[in-house]
């Protein structure tokens, strides 16, 4: 049978073997000439130059894989869902030549808008940032070389790429595209827990079966996202917990927030002295520089040269509370604002010299690191059954799923940490340390 998206000039490269490239973990991916004219783009090229985990290298010295190269993996994951979801005679009816080919393009560029630090900064939720997805419209504009690329090379507009990555208009074919980039089991999670397992040297990303999910894949009931056949509920169950496993073991290590709170705080209090347009235009390399530059001399200077400096200077956790433990304090901590967490740290820093626990402690000797408002993507995907022709919820059928889904993702794996210089270390042991923080809990909260 004529597969409806074999002549997709990407298609035909992968068939024949030729004009590809190899990305780990042997993965090679179609480099077509228009493909090529996309990526050699001064605007992709930045993608080099932004990691794909950020802090997460304090921690895990493998941890300088890049944007640019998890690109190449989500538009590969791009090309095999396509192959299996146009043998589905309802998604062709959805997704014509021409979807797919956006599809293919936003899947390449859906990191475009991201800057160096880009989840850390955006976590401070300051009102002068864009979120990186509307960032991406800068360097889509009609007059820049991507956009000419687009249209020469690709016959799409690059409004119709911003379109999949921030919605704008609605229908069931852009809310199935949508779906297949970003949903319960995307082209982008499907990627990056493989590749930040790969490069952090943990195996947690990597025990699912990518295969088998991918060729379970089917529409959903309503035809505007993804579903999966019951063959691949096993591989679905793997892919989410790995997921739970990286949060708990890598993206949430306490030594990674740590350095992701200390380098939050000093952002936040460095922001409006720094040229931000200018800013989210550097290189990695260059915002460091950036950063330690603006920060000597200041109260931020041990932050910023802590986490960047010659020497590793992280703050040490000296309390943790979680959903579980101490639920109340945690309770009243997660979730809120960062300028909230900004306050009552000062506010504890001041109870704890009032009380004479910690008399020469200044005002960025101790941080309070929460989870942020957001929650993650909850895992809502159909399980088909042929024989009873019905879709079901997978946390309906499955025991890890619905445990996962009733008692939060985010409870379990994200925890309140407060962390502290190390001139510090052991102040939680006094016996009023708690009640200090209770009482600038309060004071926030007043």
């Amino acid at each position: 049978m004529h597969h409806p998206f074999s002549d997709i000039p990407e298609f035909a490269a992968l068939s024949a073997n030729r004009g590809i490239i190899r990305i780990p973990m042997e993965q090679d991916v179609p480099f077509t000439p228009r493909v090529r004219a996309l990526v050699d783009t001064e605007e992709f090229q930045r993608l080099r130059h932004v990691s794909q985990l950020g802090l997460a290298a304090q921690v895990y010295p493998g941890a300088n894989h890049t944007r640019f190269e998890h690109a190449l993996g989500v538009f590969n994951n791009a090309i095999r869902y396509l192959w299996q979801l146009g043998r589905d005679p309802r998604f062709c009816a959805i997704v014509d030549h021409h979807t797919a080919e956006v599809l293919l393009v936003s899947a390449l560029l859906h990191d475009l808008g991201h800057w160096p630090f880009c989840h850390p900064i955006e976590d401070l939720s300051l009102p002068e940032l864009p979120p990186h997805e509307v960032h991406a419209a800068e360097f889509l504009r009609p007059e820049r070389e991507l956009a000419q690329v687009l249209r020469d090379e690709w016959n799409i507009q690059p409004e119709e790429v911003l379109d999949v990555l921030v919605a704008k208009t609605d229908s069931p074919e852009l809310r199935l595209v949508r779906s297949i980039l970003s949903g319960p089991i995307d082209i982008d999670k499907m990627d990056y827990l493989e590749r930040d397992s790969l490069h952090c040297g943990v195996p947690y990303g990597r025990h699912f079966d990518k295969s088998r999910l991918i060729n379970a894949l089917i529409l959903n009931e309503a035809g505007d996202g993804l579903a999966i056949t019951q063959k691949g509920k096993t591989a679905a169950e793997l892919m989410v917990f790995a997921r739970y496993v990286m949060f708990s073991e890598v993206y949430w290590h306490h030594a990674v927030r740590s350095a992701t709170c200390m380098f939050g705080r000093a952002f936040y209090e460095l922001h409006s002295t720094l040229d931000l347009s200018s800013f989210f235009r550097m290189t990695e390399s260059e915002t460091i520089r950036s950063l330690r530059d603006e920060a000597q001399g200041t109260n931020c200077e041990r932050l910023i040269e802590g986490v960047f400096g010659p020497r590793r200077r992280l703050f040490k956790r000296i309390a943790e509370y979680s959903h579980y433990q101490s639920n109340e304090l945690y309770a009243r901590l997660a979730r809120k604002p960062y300028e909230f967490l900004v306050r009552c740290s000062r506010n504890l820093v001041e109870e704890l010299q009032r009380r004479g626990i910690a008399a020469d402690a200044s005002p960025l000797d101790l941080l309070i690191d929460a989870p942020p408002p957001h929650r993650e993507v909850e895992f809502k995907v159909p399980i088909y059954f042929a024989k009873e022709d019905l879709y079901r919820p997978l946390a309906d059928v499955s025991p890890v799923i619905e445990s996962l889904a009733r008692s939060q993702f985010d409870d379990y794996v994200k925890r309140v940490r407060i962390f502290a210089d190390e001139k510090l270390a052991g102040i939680d042991e006094h016996p009023e340390f708690e009640t200090a923080l209770v009482a600038a809990v309060e004071r926030t909260e007043a």
